[in-house]
């Protein structure tokens, strides 16, 4: 058996890009999370200060309504890091959990589940996401209304477009992990706890789970931007959250909307830009640092 290697974290604590990258994530968390509680504004308060530019009482501006770009970036920074996280986490359990059985299981059902996989890669993914938020987002409403959930009815889009970023995004992992239990359960240690009698669900959940842990952890984090940039996408076309709600997608919609070769309001597009670029470049080198440093052979 292949334990995670020893000293990883002491590893990726001696990397400077690593230090870099979690303390750049450490504060746009603070900033989206915390934020609110030092900077006290209401990101859908209008007002008449339209289109102010960046000055002492609002940081990053306002917009055409006169709302405080800045709160407005601190939720549309909540609301995409919700995304991104919960996506992934539903994509990396699925994933997961396929990998594990296909490959385990191997043979023809092996055959027919990665076939399984082939025809869900042939659909556009995101025609199926604008399906789901499209079919779905009346009908989870209503429900939430019958159940007595009023609170949760605002953020029904939200909900549905996680659960389809998530029930989507979890293909690529699914074969990752395939792939790597393909490589291990013909290996010793295996075999040894087949010929102790072992179950078929202790052996993947004991032995086989354990050893992937370090791939999954890092695709881990390459499948969170990828599930922000998609629901960046969808909402900078209108087709994902929707006002009052923003995140930052629909906050450089927002600023692209305004911007003319007469005036440009630069403060619209550069801080939600600047903030979801860099969250999305910490997020791809911490994948890199945490390969560097879960890596078994990795002599530092």
């Amino acid at each position: 058996m292949h334990p995670p290697p020893p000293g990883a974290w002491r590893r990726l604590c001696k990397n400077p890009v690593a230090v870099v990258t979690m303390t750049v994530l450490a504060v746009v968390f603070a900033f989206a999370f915390l934020g609110p509680f030092v900077f006290h504004a209401d990101p859908h308060a209008t007002s008449s200060a339209q289109f102010a530019a960046p000055s002492a009482a609002h940081p990053f501006g306002t917009d055409n309504n006169g709302r405080d770009v800045l709160a407005r970036v601190m939720e549309g920074a909540r609301i995409s890091l919700l995304v991104g996280l919960c996506g992934a986490l539903i994509s990396l359990l699925i994933g997961t959990s396929y990998g594990l059985v296909s490959g385990y299981a191997g043979g023809r059902t092996d055959a027919v589940m990665m076939r399984f996989v082939e025809i869900l890669y042939s659909i556009p993914r995101l025609i199926i996401i604008i399906l789901a938020t499209a079919a779905f987002d009346h009908s989870f409403k209503e429900w939430l209304n019958a159940g007595g959930h009023t609170v949760l009815v605002g953020y029904s889009k939200i909900i549905i477009l996680i659960l389809a970023l998530g029930c989507i995004e979890w293909l690529t992992m699914a074969r990752i992990v395939r792939g790597q239990v393909l490589g291990l359960k013909n290996l010793q240690f295996v075999a040894a706890a087949r010929a102790l009698g072992q179950s078929h669900v202790r052996i993947i959940v004991r032995h086989l789970l354990p050893n992937i842990t370090g791939i999954v952890i890092i695709y881990l984090t390459l499948t969170i931007p990828t599930v922000i940039l998609v629901e960046s996408f969808l909402s900078f076309l209108g087709l994902g959250i929707q006002a009052p709600q923003a995140s930052w997608g629909s906050l450089l919609a927002d600023g692209a909307q305004v911007i003319n070769p007469i005036r440009s309001y630069w403060w619209l597009l550069l801080f939600p830009a600047a903030v979801m670029s860099l969250t999305l470049l910490a997020l791809n080198f911490l994948g890199d640092a945490l390969r560097d440093a879960l890596d078994p052979r990795a002599q530092r």
